[in-house]
């Protein structure tokens, strides 16, 4: 599937969220880092260091390698569902923290919700990707996320990239749906703050 898709002249985010020991993380990651098209690819920050530096190194010497990602705190969880599952401090603390811990690791970037993008781009400096999901026009509907922003504001944040989903594949209209979002990521890209920021990371 992912080969048919990079066939058609896309490229691919391989959102696996690889999350095991080390030795299994880096021959997950190897595997999918030969698939045609792989532009990034996603593995859980909370696996930890060495499982991040094992996903790093096997794919070092690749030629025109993936992007590698690390999921800091889900969009969908909010301090309460952190602590349900025994996880400390808020979920803006918990995401900085484990972005930081991916720079150390070597990663490419992180995944992690709009709030949190200011404070790891501070942390982790102006190269650093960030990928923002829970991305929804403020005429969607939330569904099942907690920490949502819009495409404009996610933007206007310091996001690399976002990712959106269920707001265009849900839509009565995807094409007018997608087409609204590209607007109005355009529109916060012109912003004289983003084309300054666009400059620093170019």
């Amino acid at each position: 599937m992912v080969e048919k898709v990079a066939s058609l002249g896309f490229g691919v985010f391989l959102d696996l969220k690889f999350h095991d020991i080390p030795n299994t993380v880096s021959g997950a990651v190897a595997a999918a880092a030969e698939l045609r098209g792989v532009k990034m690819l996603t593995l859980h920050a909370a696996g930890g260091l060495a499982m991040m530096r094992a996903a790093r190194e096997a794919i070092a010497a690749k030629k025109n390698r993936p992007a590698l990602l690390g999921v800091t705190i889900l969009t969908s969880m909010d301090a309460s569902t952190m602590e349900s599952v025994g996880l400390a401090g808020t979920p803006s603390s918990r995401a900085a923290a484990l972005a930081r811990l991916a720079k150390e690791a070597g990663l490419d970037g992180v995944v992690t919700s709009a709030h949190e993008v200011r404070s790891i781009r501070e942390a982790c400096g102006p190269d650093f990707l960030i990928v923002v999901p829970g991305v929804r026009p403020a005429s969607a509907s939330v569904d099942d996320q907690s920490r949502i922003a819009t495409p404009g504001d996610a933007i206007r944040a310091g996001a690399n990239y976002l990712v959106v989903g269920r707001p265009i594949t849900a839509a009565t209209d995807p094409r007018k749906a997608a087409l609204a979002i590209a607007a109005e990521i355009a529109s916060a890209q012109a912003a004289p703050n983003q084309r300054a920021m666009a400059a620093g990371l170019a």
